[in-house]
């Protein structure tokens, strides 16, 4: 074997919730090392899910934005894959983590495109869109699905 097999890291539990999920989402956010915004920015979007949730009786912000990551981690996606000279987009079902961390990636990258002022009301919007089943990360995965599903013809080519 040329490389040691990869240690996955460990997270300590965020200070508020003590939940590690919160700690790898802080850690997307987060830019130019910068943790301490990245928690206020985190638990504010979190208080204006739960101020702004129109929800039957619920009043927990950070199980909303656990339901939203759900809707918004994908199943499958395409990698390319080279045969005799052609190209083919070969679905590939995913691991746990990987669909944890591409659910995670497209919520935060989404909620940067959205036009709202700061960045917690825009992370509070798309969590509230993913939710719902709404919202640009939603979109993506279900373009990444169709896709897989127009090219499983190709699917005995996977690796």
């Amino acid at each position: 074997m040329r490389k040691p097999k990869f240690k996955r890291p460990t997270y300590l539990p965020d200070p508020k919730f003590s939940d590690t999920l919160v700690t790898r989402f802080v850690n997307n956010i987060m830019s130019n090392g910068k943790k301490n915004l990245a928690y206020t920015v985190f638990y504010k979007a979190i208080e204006q899910v739960k101020k702004s949730y129109q929800g039957e009786n619920e009043k927990d912000g950070l199980s909303i934005w656990k339901r939203a990551l759900e809707r918004v981690m994908p199943v499958v996606e395409v990698k390319s894959r080279r045969v005799g000279g052609a190209t083919f987009q070969v679905p590939v079902e995913l691991s746990q983590e990987r669909r944890l961390s591409l659910g995670m990636k497209w919520l935060i990258r989404y909620a940067r495109q959205r036009s709202e002022r700061t960045m917690s009301e825009r992370l509070a919007h798309e969590i509230l869109a993913a939710e719902k089943g709404e919202g640009g990360a939603v979109k993506r995965k279900e373009d990444t699905r169709r896709m897989a599903e127009a090219n499983k013809a190709f699917s005995h080519f996977r690796f």
